[in-house]
């Protein structure tokens, strides 16, 4: 017995909060390149190519984010949920190359620091900072309210703390001379860096593989729906997450056979249903039982489990 809810499943809309953000950082970028040229700064022209692909990264989240709003249809019955997921992927992904060149590059330069103008250093880095801040604001409220969102938040962090380490660096070199400052500054950028992406890329791909929510243990699903009056066998478990905030889950229950012959099935049904929903950290909405006859089994194909 088949059961399919028909939950509207909405989606919040953030691309107001997402079209500031991208607006403040696309600013923030230009200033920063112009300061780049002048100062000679690797620790300004890092946080500058990191502010290409944040500038990329929030415009691909502003589309991700309108895309998740289109209606399901016949051929994609989730709509556009998972591109919320792809362009969290999409964004993490070249954090970690940004973060890799930032290392390699900051080795380099460590040999051979260049002459930097300390004075406007700190003029530029003062600037994102403060743009930085306003970014962060806009988009701190909903952090947590998708992939694609926390991806975002993300890089905008990133930028304040890569701000905070140009200012640093412009002190050092204006109070002691020491130039290789902005080459510290610019590695301390790219650590923060590297962590952060590798964390939201293996999270990005858990998704699109499939895998068992978080939160959600399937072996204690088993236990609980086992537990329950007239079940008999529990097979076929599956669990996965669409898109944040959207987990499904799937699975076989053998029941007794009485329990067709008397309408009890419907009953039970319903008590699977809230089991998944109420009963784990990860609340299971949409829910497919298939609910057999003990006399049922014999008829399945090989290989179930």
């Amino acid at each position: 017995m088949n059961h399919g809810h028909a939950h509207a499943h909405g989606v919040a809309d953030h691309r107001g909060r997402l079209a500031v953000a991208f607006a403040i950082t696309a600013a923030i970028l230009v200033a920063e390149v112009v300061g780049a040229l002048v100062t000679g700064s690797l620790a300004l022209l890092v946080d500058a190519a990191h502010m290409v692909v944040d500038a990329g990264g929030l415009g691909l989240a502003l589309f991700a984010a309108h895309l998740s709003l289109r209606p399901p249809t016949s051929r994609r019955t989730w709509g556009y949920r998972r591109a919320e997921v792809l362009a969290a992927l999409g964004q993490s992904a070249v954090l970690l190359v940004v973060g890799g060149y930032v290392l390699v590059e900051g080795v380099r330069r460590l040999w051979e620091p260049p002459e930097i103008a300390a004075t406007e250093l700190v003029v530029f880095g003062v600037v994102g900072l403060v743009g930085n801040l306003a970014a962060m604001l806009v988009l701190a409220p909903r952090r947590s309210a998708n992939l694609n969102l926390r991806a975002a938040f993300l890089e905008v962090v990133n930028d304040a703390l890569g701000s905070v380490a140009v200012i640093v660096a412009a002190v050092v070199i204006a109070t002691t001379g020491w130039q290789r400052a902005d080459t510290v500054a610019g590695l301390l950028i790219g650590a923060l860096i590297l962590p952060r992406a590798a964390r939201l890329l293996w999270e990005t791909t858990s998704v699109l593989l499939e895998s068992t929510p978080p939160g959600l243990d399937l072996d204690a699903v088993r236990a609980h729906l086992l537990a329950l009056d007239h079940v008999r066998e529990v097979h076929d478990v599956h669990a996965s997450l669409i898109a944040t905030g959207l987990p499904v889950l799937s699975a076989h229950v053998v029941v007794e056979n009485e329990c067709f012959e008397d309408g009890h099935a419907g009953h039970i049904l319903d008590q699977l249903q809230e089991c998944v929903a109420t009963h784990f950290a990860t609340a299971v909405e949409h829910s497919t039982f298939q609910v057999e006859p003990a006399s049922h089994p014999g008829h399945e194909r090989p290989g179930h489990a």
